[in-house]
């Protein structure tokens, strides 16, 4: 039967907080054992994978230059009042990017600049995959590069393999948007996935939110090399939204729920939420709608919207 009609089965596992040095591949192991079966798909959140082992960026001690200094005046006023209306941005964003803080934006734009390039900083957050949210103070992730990505998935499915004794596929995922154009697929970030056209920057955001593309999450790698791009796209998606926002979707959200300014979020306040950076998928034969393993659920849909 095809996948693309065989139900999901989700399940998302709620963790403690990934701290820098937490072993993330122990947390995974312990999560996913008693509940595993061969054949399953283990997605995992790069950005807490990416905290866990420190990668890091305190934008604090960034001093900017005159390009990091003009593009935050470029987030705040060709964003906020023309090409975030082009794309279809919604009101609140707007409202954000048009108050676009112009000190901590211009170093924020400064580590853009120097980790993913002129066209990752065009775009007006999440440049490249380097985020901000759910993490504290003024710290930013440095996303996996591909070959660093796809080598850390084919670990986490070997370990599993060697302790649980179970095969199955890992992906590692990022909930920055994939759009796809007509046969093609296009990112705005890189990608170690095999038919996505990644590190496209403001060019891929900007066509697929204009045009009102079908959009994805983002697979960043999986352990199997061979693995089809519409298969990864909807496992990427189903995760993601089973994974939900953390403390938020932007720092602005994160700020917001906790009270305090713009860099003001702690260590921990992010531990007192709720985070989810771990979800099995699994697939079986169509018996009514998509629901979570273990118990029927009409949870999570079964394809990306």
């Amino acid at each position: 039967m095809p996948e693309a009609r065989l139900r999901l089965l989700v399940r998302a596992f709620r963790t403690r907080y990934w701290t820098p040095g937490t072993d993330f591949i122990r947390e995974v192991v312990s999560a996913v054992k008693g509940h595993a079966r061969n054949g399953d798909f283990l997605l995992l959140s790069e950005k807490a994978i990416c905290t866990s082992l420190g990668r890091l960026v305190d934008e604090a001690g960034i001093k900017p230059s005159s390009l990091s200094k003009a593009l935050a005046l470029w987030v705040k006023w060709v964003w906020g009042y023309v090409l975030g209306p082009f794309c279809h941005l919604k009101p609140e964003t707007l409202v954000k990017l048009r108050s676009y803080p112009l000190n901590e934006g211009a170093r924020h734009k400064q580590v853009a600049l120097r980790l993913a390039g002129f066209l990752a900083a065009l775009m007006w957050g999440s440049e490249g995959g380097i985020d901000a949210s759910n993490l504290p103070f003024s710290f930013v992730s440095i996303p996996l590069e591909p070959e660093l990505a796809a080598g850390l998935a084919g670990g986490i499915a070997e370990r599993i393999r060697l302790e649980l004794g179970i095969d199955l596929t890992v992906l590692i995922i990022d909930s920055d948007r994939t759009y796809k154009l007509g046969p093609f697929y296009i990112s705005p970030r890189p990608t170690a996935v095999r038919g996505i056209v990644g590190r496209l920057g403001a060019l891929a955001y900007v066509l697929g939110n204009a045009l009102g593309l079908k959009s994805y999450a983002t697979p960043v790698a999986s352990s199997r090399p061979d693995i089809k791009p519409e298969l990864a796209l909807r496992l990427a998606s189903v995760a993601s939204r089973a994974m939900g926002h953390g403390a938020g979707r932007d720092v602005w959200e994160m700020a917001s729920r906790f009270g305090v300014e713009l860099t003001g979020v702690s260590w921990s306040m992010l531990a007192s939420v709720e985070h989810r950076p771990i979800v099995l998928i699994r697939f079986s034969r169509p018996r009514g709608r998509p629901g979570r393993m273990g118990r029927p659920s009409p949870g999570l849909p079964g394809s990306p919207s």
